[in-house]
């Protein structure tokens, strides 16, 4: 059953210019007064959508402009807190809703249903983030304790045919950006109690294997994560006021001083996958710069 109410309230649009001492990037700001921003996603064509953690709207930016969609459905539809977010081929929107437990899709028409909502009849923990394999296999991390003792967040995959919800990892200390490699071969999750990044090879089926740490990152949680064409991973790192870059063999290349202390997460975008967007939580803000090297395009 849908359930679906938008409005479009506009945001108060203006520009400002970091300059960072490193490779000379220029950050600009493309929205402002957000509550807690994350997870942002391009739909492959003109905009960007962002989540507002700590309000009731998902943002979407579209030349220079930043508008918000309120898709906080009235009763029965009890419709929680956003975060992590990614579009299928089809140009669906796939939502982590931590507050309600559940994985949301809004398609075209803005028409919100409920993707899955639970295991093995419990709801799940607290929905983070999110990514399709090159099959449309959907994957996302599931923490529940902000804690390096306490291994309990999780990693689910939703078949695509089936919609089948199946547990291919469990025992990590809070489980956060979601990202695979160009090749599809490797999954990489950071788990962000521990201040890590893991890697795992991917199975035929889409289960996981062989867990292995790719890089400790202290000083700060490693938050969101993008891939460039070139196999280097891009990482929000929250509290540690950068992204960093980081090859394919685990060395860190440069470190990217941004806006705020508080990164949360990154997407590339844009006709040529070179624009940059950061989603920023000291500032609760929207950013965007551009880079070098071109963004991998998700398998989507």
């Amino acid at each position: 059953m849908k359930y679906f109410f938008s409005m479009i309230i506009p945001f108060f649009f203006c520009v400002n210019i970091y300059s960072q001492t490193i490779d000379n990037i220029e950050f600009v700001k493309v929205a402002e007064n957000q509550k807690f921003p994350e997870g942002p996603a391009w739909n492959g064509n003109d905009a960007i959508y962002s989540s507002n953690c700590y309000g009731d709207w998902i943002t979407r930016i579209s030349n220079s402009k930043a508008d918000t969609f309120i898709i906080k459905p009235t009763k029965p539809f009890n419709f929680g807190k956003t975060n992590g977010l990614t579009f299928d081929k089809e140009g669906n929107l796939f939502v982590c809703d931590y507050g309600e437990g559940k994985i949301l899709k809004i398609n075209k028409k803005g028409e919100t249903t409920i993707y899955a909502d639970g295991y093995l009849g419990e709801k799940f923990n607290r929905p983070n983030d999110l990514a399709f394999d090159k099959y449309g296999n959907l994957y996302f991390t599931d923490p529940k304790s902000y804690d390096k003792n306490l291994l309990d967040g999780r990693i689910f995959m939703i078949e695509k045919k089936s919609k089948k919800v199946i547990l291919i990892w469990d025992s990590l200390a809070f489980p956060n950006g979601i990202a695979f490699s160009k090749d599809g071969k490797n999954l990489f999750v950071c788990e962000s109690a521990k201040n890590r990044i893991l890697k795992f090879d991917v199975m035929k089926k889409g289960r996981i294997k062989n867990q292995t740490v790719f890089i400790e990152l202290p000083g700060g949680d490693p938050d969101g994560i993008a891939f460039d064409i070139k196999g280097n991973l891009y990482v929000a790192h929250f509290g540690g006021q950068a992204i960093i870059v980081i090859s394919p063999t685990g060395e860190i290349i440069k470190k990217i001083q941004t806006p705020g202390k508080k990164p949360s997460n990154i997407e590339f975008a844009g006709h040529d996958m070179r624009d940059l967007f950061l989603t920023e939580d000291e500032t609760n803000c929207v950013y965007k710069t551009r880079v070098e090297i071109p963004g991998l395009k998700l398998f989507n």
